[in-house]
Parts: structure tokens; sequence; C-alpha cells
């Protein structure tokens, strides 16, 4: 702890301990929170304020691990209601309904609120490490992520009490997603809350992405880096994209359950198929976005207790690499089922076995490195073992599936279930591993080694029990609780096994808990073998990390002292812009800020007004509270004084030329791409399945869509004269080509409104029919990104009168990068929509 820090957590205590003390007036409520919630240095650990503000990536891993924790426990309450409910084939326990929502409700909870964000606490805690980072590129932004994360798993949570959860299955098929088969709030709330994951997922994404190709230590080229981390890498970019294909499906999604938009019901029309294509084109890749950091974590164990290097390490990540691209060519082997033709289900057949072959490799690499070492069956190292032989099964039987005609048999029944628990809970026992792999570095003591042997035993035996037996009863049909009654035994044997292995998460839970206290301290490094970055400083990480600059030329980790730090910002106001601390060996990075947590406290209340917005009541008032919160307390992120240092020196290809934050806006227009895509696409795969020729184009006449697109050309420009102004130094052409450009906004929403209004007034609605919809929602959506646009320009045009962005021009060139590619995406949609 630095000197500095000692002084702030003396005064933390004194504060705390003297409640009594001060004036009346600084004792108020008010001044109490407005006290509890300003920063100056991150506050003492064993604070709540350190938790609510930390925006360090060590805490915020920590928190992702045991919110993540948290949720596996709600998840696998809802699956044993579910096996005790099977252990009779006729339903005794749960209603219809009930059971539909604990199916459909573990499903999601598993996939999206456990599996991913319990392998990020990883990434958060560790990638810095292994990178030789001091934290992630934009610290606030990974805090936020995390805010996001936990309160719309709360989002979903409060659903149950809205009339009801989803129900319709993790894979929320339509029609069956729609108002008219559910319409409780509660359904509309679990997808709002789906949606607000997603932009976690994103603002993780691009936060990772950056980091991981612009802030290595000189020296750790990218075929240098550790296997988690590279498992991390690619992990992440798949993320950015498939997840941005959800965000599409759930923004219609929750506008035909809110605004009456007809995409998933309208007569004519593929809708149902639609939602399938977007639901697989994310849910394909979103296998591997769950496996690949147990792979990772895999690759580390296995090298650590082997004693030596992986096998193949240079094929070893070409497969991955493979994989990841893959990824993205074989969602239609989930719909063999439908109406696709029989080419295009053969194309995809092909695809399916051949994404196989890259895991072979690495199956293989991993098998020959454990021949060709020493084993220690330590307790990290039994549950990666143990995952590799599970996973094995599950890819193998998965293999099935991949056929065409097999798939026919089997789509609908427990096989299916069988071989997806095989390979994602697989990927749970790899990760289980890495809790006890890396628990000393979290912690600084060992884990109790008897009981984590035990754990496994008791985890693997219950694995095999409860999963093994639903490939024998592979009739059973899918999301039903009534079977044949020959299958009985099977199903009980499962259910037991089921609770053996929830009984093994307890006691992993438990050990880390008891471990925490008694467990034997660790300083440096438990492991003999172990080469990662990480194992080199003490247990647990001093705050910055590193006792210097890690440098890797060498061919080994080594640290110096000799580089000099850029000041940058994480978004908000620098603390040294342009003073001597920016330069000085002993600046020190921020590490605080309340806002990511505003913000998500601000997007809680929206998401949840907006559930049930239609009804009335209080939905209309917490959407308008969440709102004027949420822009306050963005506002307030924006003015924040938050400094962050890039080290002048490291590996950065291919990104040599390109800062951090420039590259971050690059990476998020790069989802936003496919966001749009999604939305295009779907409006094209409508028109087809409706007829091309019989399609009526909504805004029949196309002159305010070509006076919009004038408008938005022009202002384009704009924001280029405004940057050259920037460049020059030049105020005052720097405030009027931002201000140009902010009326030039504003008009095209002005004409875009008029054209709206009229479009009422003869009939035409988003619930009108579909050619209405996909008009509204699409043009719509582009609007959304104008408005946003003009906000940032109402805080960038004060802050440029106040003589901003003369000596740093780049916040007006990141700006402009975002609304020439709203600009752009206008092109697309005029012809589309008004013209063709």
């Amino acid at each position: 702890m630095t000197e500095d820090q000692q002084t702030h957590d003396d005064h933390a205590v004194q504060f705390d301990g003297d409640p009594r003390g001060g004036s009346a007036a600084e004792n108020t409520p008010v001044s109490q929170l407005r006290r509890f919630f300003t920063r100056d240095e991150l506050p003492p650990i064993g604070t709540v304020r350190h938790w609510l503000l930390t925006t360090n990536h060590k805490d915020v891993g920590i928190l992702y691990l045991i919110t993540s924790l948290f949720f596996l426990v709600f998840g696998g309450v809802l699956a044993l209601l579910m096996r005790i409910e099977l252990l009779t084939p006729v339903g005794n326990i749960l209603s219809a309904t009930g059971y539909n929502q604990a199916v459909s409700t573990h499903g999601l909870i598993m996939i999206f609120w456990f599996l991913s964000p319990f392998a990020f606490g990883f990434a958060n805690y560790v990638i810095p490490l292994q990178i030789g980072a001091k934290d992630l590129a934009f610290p606030r932004l990974n805090a936020l992520s995390y805010w996001l994360y936990l309160f719309s798993g709360i989002l979903l949570g409060i659903s149950f009490f809205q009339g009801g959860s989803f129900e319709g299955g993790w894979t929320m098929y339509a029609p069956l997603n729609v108002p008219t088969y559910m319409p409780n709030i509660g359904s509309t709330t679990t997808v709002l809350a789906l949606m607000l994951f997603v932009i976690s997922v994103t603002v993780s994404s691009v936060n990772f992405l950056t980091t991981l190709h612009r802030m290595r230590a000189k020296g750790l080229t990218l075929f240098r880096m550790p296997l988690f981390t590279w498992s991390i890498l690619l992990t992440v970019w798949m993320m950015l994209f498939a997840f941005a294909a959800l965000l599409a499906a759930l923004l219609i999604l929750s506008s035909d359950r809110i605004l009456g938009t007809t995409y998933f019901t309208a007569e004519g029309t593929p809708g149902s198929l639609l939602w399938t294509h977007l639901f697989w084109f994310f849910g394909h890749p979103e296998v591997y976005i769950v496996f690949f950091p147990a792979i990772g974590v895999m690759a580390e164990t296995f090298q650590t207790f082997t004693g030596r290097r992986l096998v193949g390490r240079k094929w070893f990540i070409l497969a991955m690499v493979l994989v990841a691209l893959q990824s993205f060519l074989v969602w239609m082997h989930h719909m063999f089922l439908t109406s696709i033709n029989l080419q295009i289900k053969t194309l995809f057949m092909v695809t399916t076995i051949g994404i196989s072959l890259p895991f072979d490799l690495m199956v293989f690499s991993l098998i020959y490195t454990m021949v060709k070492g020493r084993i220690r069956f330590t307790t990290p190292f039994l549950f990666t073992f143990g995952a590799l032989l599970v996973f094995i099964i599950g890819g193998i039987t998965g293999v099935f599936l991949g056929a065409v005609v097999l798939d026919y048999q089997l789509r609908g029944t427990y096989w299916v279930v069988a071989h997806f628990h095989y390979v994602m809970v697989s990927g749970v026992m790899a990760l289980v591993g890495g809790i006890f792999y890396w628990y000393p570095k979290f912690t600084g003591r060992m884990y109790n080694k008897r009981l984590g042997k035990a754990t496994f035993g008791i985890f693997f035996i219950g694995f095999n029990l409860l999963y093994f037996p639903m490939f024998i009863a592979w009739e059973t049909p899918r999301r039903v609780f009534e079977y044949p009654a020959a299958f009985t035994p099977w199903h009980q044997l499962a259910t037991v096994g089921g609770f053996l292995l929830g009984i093994a998460f307890l006691l992993v839970i438990w050990n880390c808990y008891w471990s925490l206290w008694r467990g034997e301290p660790v300083d440096g490094n438990p492991w003999k073998h172990s080469t990662t970055a990480e194992w080199a400083i003490p247990s647990p990480p001093p705050l910055e990390n590193f006792p210097g600059v890690p440098n890797y030329e060498s061919g080994s980790l080594a640290f110096r002292d000799d580089d000099t730090p850029e000041t940058s910002t994480d978004g908000g106001t620098t603390v040294s812009s342009d003073g001597p601390e920016s330069t000085t060996p002993d600046h020190h990075d921020s590490h605080a800020s309340p806002w990511p947590f505003f913000i998500g406290i601000a997007s809680l209340v929206f998401f949840l007004g907006l559930s049930g917005i239609t009804t009335g009541g209080i939905y209309p008032i917490l959407t308008v509270l969440g709102v004027v919160f949420g822009a306050v307390s963005m506002i307030g992120f924006g003015l924040e004084s938050f400094s962050v240092t890039e080290p002048e020196r490291g590996e950065r290809w291919p990104f040599e030329g390109i800062e951090n934050g420039k590259l971050g806006v690059w990476i998020f227009l790069a989802s936003d791409v496919v966001l749009f895509g999604a939305f295009i696409g779907s409006y094209v795969f409508l028109r087809v399945g409706y007829g091309w020729t019989d399609w009526t184009l909504v805004p029949h006449d196309p002159i305010p869509g070509l006076i919009n697109t004038y408008i938005l050309l022009t202002s384009s420009f704009c924001i280029v004269l405004a940057l050259v102004a920037a460049e020059k130094n030049s105020r005052w052409g720097l405030i009027a080509g931002l201000s140009t450009t902010l009326l030039l906004g504003i008009g095209f929403l002005i004409n875009k409104g008029i054209e709206w209004v009229e479009l009422f007034h003869q009939g035409v609605w988003l619930s009108s029919d579909v050619q209405a919809s996909t008009f509204f929602l699409t043009t719509g959506l582009h609007a959304l990104h104008v408005i946003l646009g003009l906000l940032i320009l109402v805080y960038l045009i004060p802050r440029a009168i106040n003589g901003a962005y003369l000596n740093d021009e780049r916040p007006v060139e990141y700006f402009g990068l975002y609304w020439h590619f709203v600009d752009i995406v206008w092109l697309f949609l005029f012809p589309l929509f008004y013209i063709i």
C-alpha cells in the first residue's frame, strides 16, 4: 500500500468511526451520500465504498467471479427443481407454466449470466497481468460493463414478480415469444434484461480488444502471448460480432412486444424463420465463446502441471483461429428441421463436420503434452483433465447432430440435452480448475488441497450420473416433464447426479471461503513450472501490478524503469492534460469513479420502466427517471477527471499508428456494422419472402429522404471542417463546424418527424403491416444514432467554447468517425426504403 493510499485510508476510517463529527449541515443524508461517493483515491478494500467505486481490473474480476457464482446458484436451484419434477414420468411438483419458466430461465441464466461472466472474471484479473499492462485500456468502461451485467441479472430476477418470467425456452423461438402467446410483463422484462446484458458485453468487448491489441509489453508479440490470453482474444472478437446480431434480434423482439411491430407475426412472411436465423447466427458462436476460455485454462494448467510447453503450440493457436472464423459459418445446422432446401442443409452439414477438425488438433495437442510431460495430479489439473475427458464425449456425440438424417431423429430429444451439457459443463469444469489454479494469486493463500481433490471426485461422478443417462433415455422429449415410464430409472439416476453436482459446487465455494481465512499463505508462485507473467509478482498483486515496466525483448520477462508514460483519458478529463505530471515516472493512474455504478442503476430503472410502459401506472415514471438520472450520470462520467497512462513502448501490431481511443471507436463501429447489417438483412429477408415486387414502399414520396441525404452529407463535411479548424488552432472555426453539424442534425430529425407525422395521418404506423414495421424500426434505429450524435455535440460544443480540443483534437476526430458512419448507413437505407 502506498503512502498516499494509507493517508486516505486513515481518513476513511476516521470518518466511518465518528459519524457525529462536523457541523449539522455536513451530516445531512444528502451530504453523507455525497461524501460516500466522492473519491480522490481508491478507498480501503474492506469498505463498501471500495467495491462501489473501484475501476481496477483485479477488483472488477473478483466482482465478476462472485456475482457469476451467485447466478450459478440461482440457475442451479432451477435445475434441481426440474430434476425433482422428472423423478416421476407424470408432473406433480411444478405446473406446466412453472416448469416452462424454470427450463427457460435456467438456460438463460447459465448461458448468459453465469458461464461467460465466470470466464471473464478470470480474464479481467489475469489478462492485464499476462500481457504486462497496469489495467485495461478503459478502466471506467470495465467497471461499467460489470454494473450493467449485475443490474441486468437483477432485472431478470424482477421478471418473476411481474406475472411470470419468460417461458418459451432459452432460444426464445418465434412466434411463441410475442405477446399473443406470452402477454406477461415479466416476459418483456426478460428480453430487456438480455438487451442490457448484451450492452454490457459490447462495452467489455471494445475494452478487451483495445487492451489486447494496444497494451502488450514490448517484445510480447501475438504469437508469444500466453494461451489463455489467446483464448480470450479470440473469444472477444467472436463476442463483438455475435452479440451484435443478438442485439438486433432483441431490439426487434422488444419492438414487437412494446411498440406493436409485426416482424415475427406478419402473414405472408417467414417471420419465425427470421428469428431463427438471427438467433443462431449468434447462438452457435456462443458455444465457442463459452468454451474458448475453458480451453485456454486447460492449456495453461496442462503446461504447468506436466512441466513442458504445449506440443504443437503454434498449430494449437491456428486451430483456435480457424474455429473462431468457422463458428459464423455453421449456424444453419440448428435449422435442419426448417423448410431450408436440401442443398443448403448439405452445405452446412459439411461446414459443421469441418469445424470439428481444428478441435481434434487441440485435443491431440493436450493429450501429447501429457504423454511427453511428468504429470502432477493437483486439484487444478484434475478438473481440467476431467474436462478434457467429458468434452471428448460431448464432441463425438455432437457429430451425430451435424448429419442431416440423424438430426431429424435426434433434434427434439434428450440426446441434444446430453450433448449440449457435456460440452458446456465440461467448460465449467475447466473453469473450476481455473479457480483453484489462480486462487493463490487472487488471495495470497492456498486452497484446501485435500478438500479440492475430494470435490473433484464428487463433481466428476455427479456430472456423469446427471448427463450420461440422458443419452440412454434419449427418446425423452425436450422441455416436457412427462415421458415414457420405461425411462424412469434413468431420470431418477440423473436427479441423484444433479444433487451430487450441486453439492460439488457448494464445496468449491466453501473451499474458497474457508481458505480465504485459514489457507496456507502464498507470497509469489506456488507452481513449479508456471511461466506466465502473473506468477512473477507478489500474490495478490499490488495495485498497479508491476514494480517496473515489463519487457520481453530478451525473450523472457524483465522489468525496466526507462519508459515514459503517455497520459490519456478514459472518456473524461485528464488530471494532467498538459502539466509536467503527464511525463513523470511517479504519476499515478486513477482507480475510482462513482459514475459507472450510477449509470448501471439508471439503466436498471429505465429498462424496468420500459418493460411495462404500455400498461401505464408507475412504469412511465420509472422510464423518465431512468432517462434523467442516466443523462446526469453520463454527463458526470464525461466531465470527471480520470487519468489513465499508456506506456510509450509496447507491441501494438497491427494497430501501431492508432491510439487507444480511436481503436475503441473503430471496434465499436465494427459491432454497429453487424447491428445495422442484421436490420437491413431482416428487411431483405422479409421482403423476399413476401415477394419483392409485391412489397409496397411505405414512404411513397422519396423527396424527404433525398433531402435528408443531402443534409447528412453536408453535416459530414462540416465535421471535417471542424477537425481541420481544431488542427489549425482556430477556436471559432471549430465551434462553427460543430454548431453547423448540430443544426443540420436537428434539421434531419425535423424533416424525418414531418415525414412520420404525415404517414401517421395517412393511417400508416408501426403496427399497420410488416412494410411499415420494417421502415419505421430500421429508420428509427438510425434516427436514434443521430440523436446520440447530437447529444455528444451538445457535450462537445460548450467545451470547445472554453478552449478545449485545440491542443488535442482527438475527441473531435473520434466523434467524426461515428458521425461519418451514421451518414454512410443512411446511404444504404435511402435507396432500400425509398427507391428500390
